[in-house]
């Protein structure tokens, strides 16, 4: 009897003969000979560190410190919900505000700049110099944007002081050390990743789903994030809550480094193996980036 032979064993006639190269080159739309995805993911990261990296003192510091009032923001929704409600969840949930006002006023927020400024880098628009100043400036505007929303929330709410102490000293009181290691290292990737998935899509509604999550996960699960809770323990400190300057030091000096790798180790570093080649390329004038965009879009 004659055998017929299977599907996966017939020649096909566009790709017989093709090499890998060729192949992908035919499944996409680009010639770089990578997927259509990573070429989108560096052209936009590459164009918007690059943006980040080269503005001015002045829009730099301005933008820094809507960041912590912006943030300030969700923090005032997060303790309204939870003197209300008593839950954490939704408190976390209504702090997915602040993060919201973050993208559509254009604010920074501290490690939100790894991914974009480091891809920027590596591929020739900008240097190191510049990413240390966007970090430094964005961490320190943010701290003093956020103090003084905290002034103004301790000010006008009276009624919620004893909720604000109870939430930084549940920030600043962990189990163990092992345990506020891990939080903040989930709170650099949370926030780093977040930033990500929403520079990958320009629907303001997929962008607000997004915050709501990661303020639900962020504040719900009691991650610890140097600028985020640093607003609620300024805040709590206003109150005359048991936190003195030289816990809080001690407290920002652990989970700001661990802050940084959580999102550089975790976040930053696997995606730029991934579009290394692309990055290269740029670097090495192989391509523009303006054909890179073209190519992106």
């Amino acid at each position: 009897m004659q055998m017929i032979p299977s599907v996966s064993a017939r020649p096909d006639p566009y790709t017989d003969g093709m090499t890998q190269k060729e192949q992908r080159e035919r499944l996409g739309r680009n010639d770089l000979d990578l997927e259509d995805a990573l070429i989108d993911e560096a052209a936009n990261t590459v164009t918007e560190g690059a943006k980040r990296l080269n503005r001015k003192w002045p829009e730099l510091i301005v933008t820094g410190l809507f960041g912590g009032i912006d943030v300030g923001l969700g923090i005032l929704a997060m303790v309204l919900v939870k003197q209300a409600t008593g839950s954490t969840i939704l408190a976390g949930m209504a702090f997915g505000i602040g993060l919201l006002a973050l993208k559509l006023a254009h604010s920074e927020l501290f490690t939100e700049e790894f991914l974009l400024p480091i891809n920027a880098v590596i591929a020739g628009q900008a240097n190191w110099i510049q990413v240390l100043r966007l970090w430094l400036t964005t961490l320190v505007t943010n701290l003093i944007g956020g103090a003084v929303f905290a002034w103004l929330i301790v000010i006008a709410l009276p009624d919620y002081h004893k909720t604000i102490a109870d939430m930084a000293l549940g920030y600043i009181n962990q189990s163990s050390l092992i345990v506020m290691l891990a939080l903040s290292l989930l709170a650099g990737a949370t926030i780093t990743l977040s930033t990500r998935m929403q520079q990958g899509t320009q629907n303001d509604v997929v962008k607000a789903i997004v915050c709501m999550i990661t303020g639900l996960l962020v504040i719900g699960v009691s991650m610890l994030h140097g600028a985020i809770n640093a607003i609620v323990i300024f805040a709590a400190m206003m109150t005359g809550a048991d936190i003195s300057i030289l816990d809080f030091l001690q407290w920002f000096g652990i989970v700001i480094p661990f802050n940084m790798l959580g999102g550089l180790l975790i976040i930053t570093l696997p995606r730029i193996v991934r579009t290394r080649r692309v990055l290269w390329a740029v670097r090495q004038g192989r391509i523009s980036l303006e054909d890179l965009e073209v190519q992106g879009s």
